[in-house]
């Protein structure tokens, strides 16, 4: 049977990418947040994002609309009814997840999938702090969200069959393909991208190539549609960081440390995309090399 709708807890970069895949895939979502300012911000970025497919004729005028019609955005855990999977997007912090579960366990129908999109944290442990460990499942979405063709769908300890499928089929139901994966920090697709980006950055740091050279090189080195650097941006360099922090704090190994580079862009605020800098200027659609390799000389 068909998802009809969901609910997405936090309005960023995860959040926005899942509700857009979903709503394009004719399934109602409930966009969560705490801020107005950052809900209204996370609908005027779904908006652009819809543009800019329209400029490729990609989708028409009138798709866009109802597109954006199937996405509610709500203050708080409101609009719940009916929701078939409740989705956490919020930032990798062990704590703040931990507590939107607990909310979650409280507010949704016992037969609810509850979903993280974790990168390196435990699901396990996640959903240890509620009554249904069963229900609890993984699924990671890689960036970016929206053109990226597959999900990892994770089974932690105790998630039973019935769940993992249901997470499969939203998957499959939002153009996805779906690769299963046990759980374990990083899974597949960010134990391999992170220590990719972070050397990229290493590069830039040290003054071999500029960010552009560096996601030339890449782009035309190797046929990848985005390069490096942009995919940080994307991603939000000061969720990255998180990323590659939680990594660190469960594998213990160095590949996995943040780049100086990368911590001092976001003490700076150059958090990417989401600003309109980072290791590039996003001005309008275009795309200018920003000079960070010389921050730390």
């Amino acid at each position: 049977m068909a998802v009809r709708r969901i609910f997405v807890a936090g309005a960023g970069t995860v959040g926005q990418g899942i509700a857009e895949a979903a709503a394009t895939a004719g399934i109602e979502v409930i966009l969560s947040d705490v801020d107005r300012k950052h809900l209204d911000m996370a609908v005027r970025s779904i908006e652009n994002s819809l543009n800019s497919l329209i400029e490729r004729w990609a989708i028409t005028a009138s798709e866009k609309r109802v597109i954006l019609s199937r996405i509610k955005p709500v203050v708080g855990l409101k609009q719940t009814d009916g929701c078939e999977f409740a989705i956490e997007a919020v930032p990798e912090n062990i704590d703040v997840k931990k507590d939107i579960f607990k909310r979650f366990d409280k507010t949704f129908d016992p037969d609810t999938a509850l979903v993280t999109t974790t990168s390196a944290l435990s699901i396990t442990q996640i959903a240890g702090v509620t009554g249904r460990e069963n229900k609890v499942v993984g699924m990671h979405f890689p960036f970016p969200i929206v053109r990226a063709s597959v999900v990892e769908v994770v089974r932690a300890l105790k998630t039973d069959d019935q769940t993992l499928q249901s997470a499969k089929q939203l998957a499959r139901q939002m153009g996805k393909e779906v690769v299963e994966v046990n759980e374990y920090p990083g899974f597949i697709t960010t134990r391999i991208m992170i220590p990719f980006i972070n050397e990229a950055i290493h590069l830039v740091m040290e003054g071999i190539a500029s960010a552009e050279a560096v996601d030339k090189a890449i782009k035309l080195g190797f046929g990848f549609p985005i390069g490096p650097l942009e995919l940080a941006d994307t991603i939000g360099l000061d969720d990255l960081m998180s990323m590659m922090e939680g990594l660190y704090r469960e594998l213990g190994d160095l590949k996995y440390n943040p780049c100086p580079l990368l911590r001092r862009m976001v003490r700076d605020g150059y958090l990417g995309k989401k600003v309109g800098r980072g290791f590039f200027v996003y001005e309008k659609g275009s795309v200018k090399d920003e000079d960070t390799g010389s921050q730390l000389r």
